[in-house]
């Protein structure tokens, strides 16, 4: 029950806010006045036929089943239409301003999100787009909405129903606007219109607040230097990526072994090839060494196991010991064509 009241208290609060219940006031008296004008002149059916006669006139239906034959009576029914008409214009005008309105708004990033499970992206620049893309080729991410916080004038430009705009800085406000307490994750962008020292310096600052404001709140952040990802680890960052780092990184190999870039960006796309996962491990293989759940995964999924994340600190382990054993609680690191959906067979 308080869930309709609170249905109904907003009906008509958006009936009060734009001024709607003036307009409704009105055609309830018109409709008022020519069901009591019927009734008095007419002299026959009962107050309901003519309450029911008073509508279908004011919304110039018409339906001929009740209609008046005297002077007077035609009189109020001529009255009641075209009043009745003037009404109908201005509540159909209205409803039409509040939606193309609320669509304006919604567009424009003045309203509140109220979405759980989503992927919070702070920030927006180039790279943006691509990082929706990519999100939505993982079946985790496919289903899952998409919100952007930033300082933007309009709602970037995606063909994708499920992605959301809320303008605003990353702050408090800001930040509740995009339901950040209910999301899923965050990623901080940096904002290419800054200088690489100031872009990382104001990326390092929203990452403060947001796990100062949020600490449960997993958040992924993107900055232009190596030298800084120390202070986004102060901040609070649990996965920083390095873009400078990272491209240097992959041309070197590149350099020294042919080929190794391409794996790389096969493995860390979601929209070719096969793809990099963490995942729990197979309730069958719990227990057993790294050697053992390397062959089982192998040979009953056709999935490599290249890491395992440690329960206890998150400490990754890449190409494990093989006697080392697995737990209920480690994350397995796995490279396949598809996120894997264990079975009792492994």
């Amino acid at each position: 029950m308080p869930v309709v009241l609170r249905i109904l208290k907003r009906f008509v609060d958006l009936l009060r806010r734009e001024n709607l219940h003036q307009i409704l006031l009105g055609a309830a008296a018109v409709i008022a006045f020519g069901a009591l004008g019927f009734w008095a002149f007419e002299g026959r059916g009962s107050l309901a036929d003519a309450v029911w006669w008073a509508l279908v006139t004011a919304t110039t239906v018409g339906y001929g089943d009740v209609y008046p034959t005297t002077g007077p009576g035609r009189a109020i029914g001529v009255l009641v239409m075209l009043v009745g008409i003037g009404f109908l214009g201005l509540l159909t005008a209205s409803i039409a301003g509040i939606v193309i309105e609320n669509r304006l708004n919604k567009n424009k990033g003045l309203r509140s999100v109220h979405h759980k499970g989503h992927y919070l992206l702070c920030g927006w620049n180039f790279r943006g787009a691509d990082l929706v893309a990519e999100i939505r080729a993982d079946a985790k991410g496919r289903q899952s909405p998409i919100v952007v916080l930033a300082q933007l004038e309009e709602k970037p430009p995606l063909d994708d129903s499920d992605f959301h705009f809320v303008r605003g800085e990353i702050n408090k406000e800001g930040l509740e606007r995009a339901g950040a307490a209910q999301a899923a994750g965050a990623v901080v962008l940096s904002d290419e219109r800054l200088d690489p020292h100031a872009r990382d310096a104001t990326v390092i600052l929203n990452v403060l607040t947001i796990k100062t404001l949020y600490p449960q709140l997993y958040t992924c952040v993107e900055l232009a230097a190596p030298k800084n990802v120390d202070h986004a680890l102060r901040a609070g960052a649990d996965e920083i990526v390095a873009l400078g780092e990272l491209g240097t990184n992959l041309l070197a190999q590149a350099a020294l072994d042919p080929g190794v870039s391409r794996v790389v960006t096969e493995l860390v796309s979601n929209r070719f090839g096969q793809e990099l996962y963490k995942v729990p491990p197979p309730a069958t293989l719990v227990g057993r060494t790294f050697l053992e759940v390397l062959d089982e995964l192998k040979r009953a999924y056709d999935t490599l196991c290249v890491a395992v994340e440690s329960s206890e600190d998150r400490r990754l382990e890449t190409n494990p010991p093989p006697h080392r054993v697995i737990t209920e609680k480690d994350r397995l690191l796995v490279i396949c064509r598809e996120r894997p959906q264990w079975t009792q067979a492994g």
